[in-house]
């Protein structure tokens, strides 16, 4: 484990970042994007880090003088080396011109530090026989990416380069004619309202049990990796309730016209079979990846979707649905459980540029009134992180019925768009064909 060695450190810049910081106050805002006062392998170091950061905190510009004070009044003078030391950091460096650098080098040994004590904790979990090996690479994929989200750093544009890149955007989208700027979902009411779902989006799709929520998302995903006239979209479909054959089996019912129920007992003719075998064909090919893992960890979520979205190039991803995602911290209530969830899928869209689109349960109250933001369960994080709202809902009084009843075709569903962060929103209809568990718009009249 070479306990013999020194960590990773410099301390040259470690004393020309504090320097540089006692040379130009103003530093303070380009080295608070990089360091923490842990970040020092010095103690004085940190010392003196932290105490410029306290200055910082209460407006006050940092200096030797000041940063002398604020260190004899926290009792830390004589622990940093006295007056003497905190005069002589001034003299490592010529000016706070190289602030930035000097500071990546502090975190860069940092983060080396870091990794090393990440290393030594797992081969010490590994050697514990009551340690868990899955529980052991959990917890190390989590150390990892909290030490990879400490590198992410702030930084600002200016107008010129924002519109810039605005222009560039507008003159990409009239040049390749595309109808909508985002993934269409097949509805085009829906499309039209939303113009696709946008890149970096979390859209919610809630109802009560039994509405569809599954075969809504099943229909958009195959709308989206089977039959997208500009050429199919690779898809990743997480499915937390159902396992991958199910699902397989709704798909084929959906894409073939022949009933699921006649799928799932046998009981189907020879003509059925052929179009089972050219639908199989159709979803053989298509780029639509399937994770089938109940009770799955945030953690292996997110890993798993940013392979996805490596490997197999995906443009949006699925999540069936959000409320059965294990969180990290069990401890937690069960509503700061989804608040954690919900920004963590929110975070994901963002980091991958794609749209992430969630099924959630929707409160009891949902199914006697029309559903509004707060019937969505658990937490009101979700309606609050999710840039796109949709509700499925169908009237249950008797005019229902009898319109019902008149369209054979399937029964007429509401599709609420209740918000949308960046668009206007809505209400549109869309047709359930419950026997082949497959939404399709009022026009197209199929299976």
């Amino acid at each position: 484990m070479n306990l013999d060695k020194i960590p990773p450190h410099d301390a040259m810049a470690e004393q020309s970042t504090l320097g540089a910081l006692l040379l130009d106050g103003d530093a303070i805002s380009i080295a608070i994007q990089y360091l923490r006062a842990g970040d020092f392998y010095s103690k004085a170091n940190a010392l003196v880090y932290d105490a410029i950061l306290n200055l910082f905190n209460n407006g006050v510009q940092a200096d030797i003088l000041t940063v002398t004070g604020q260190l004899r009044q926290g009792g830390n003078l004589d622990q940093v080396g006295g007056p003497a030391y905190i005069a002589s950091l001034t003299d490592a460096v010529p000016s706070s011109a190289n602030i930035e650098y000097y500071a990546q080098r502090v975190q860069d040994c940092s983060l080396k530090r870091a990794l090393i004590r990440v290393s030594h904790t797992v081969i010490a979990q590994c050697y514990d026989e009551s340690q868990d090996a899955r529980m052991i690479l959990e917890e190390t994929q989590q150390r990892i990416f909290e030490l990879n989200d400490r590198r992410q750093t702030f930084n600002f544009k200016s107008a010129r380069e924002v519109i810039q890149e605005t222009i560039h955007v507008i003159e990409r989208i009239y040049n390749t004619k595309k109808e909508y700027t985002g993934v269409p979902s097949g509805f085009d009411d829906l499309d039209r309202l939303t113009s696709g779902f946008q890149q970096q989006e979390l859209i919610i799709i809630g109802a009560r049990p039994s509405m569809g929520k599954t075969a809504l998302a099943l229909s958009m995903a195959a709308n989206m990796a089977i039959h997208n006239q500009q050429g199919n979209i690779p898809v990743a479909f997480f499915t937390l309730e159902m396992s991958d054959l199910s699902l397989m089996l709704r798909i084929v019912s959906s894409e073939s016209g022949v009933e699921s129920n006649a799928i799932r007992t046998g009981f189907i003719k020879s003509d059925d079979f052929d179009r089972i075998t050219e639908a199989a064909s159709s979803i053989y090919d298509a780029p639509l990846y399937i994770v089938d893992k109940p009770n799955m960890k945030l953690l292996d979520l997110r890993a798993l979707a940013r392979r996805l979205r490596i490997q197999q190039k995906v443009e949006i991803i699925f999540i069936d649905y959000l409320t059965l995602i294990s969180s990290e911290n069990p401890r937690l209530q069960r509503h700061e459980q989804i608040a954690e969830i919900s920004r963590s899928l929110k975070s994901l869209a963002r980091e991958l540029n794609i749209p992430v689109i969630a099924l959630s349960q929707l409160t009891r109250e949902a199914e006697r009134d029309r559903p509004n933001l707060s019937s969505i369960r658990e937490s009101g994080a979700i309606e609050q992180d999710a840039d796109v709202v949709i509700f499925l809902h169908r009237e249950r009084d008797s005019d229902q019925k009898i319109e019902d009843q008149e369209n054979k075709e399937g029964s007429t569903t509401h599709l609420i768009l209740a918000k949308q962060r960046n668009g206007p929103v809505g209400t549109i209809d869309i047709l359930f064909k419950s026997r082949f568990t497959k939404f399709v718009p009022l026009t197209r009249q199929e299976g």
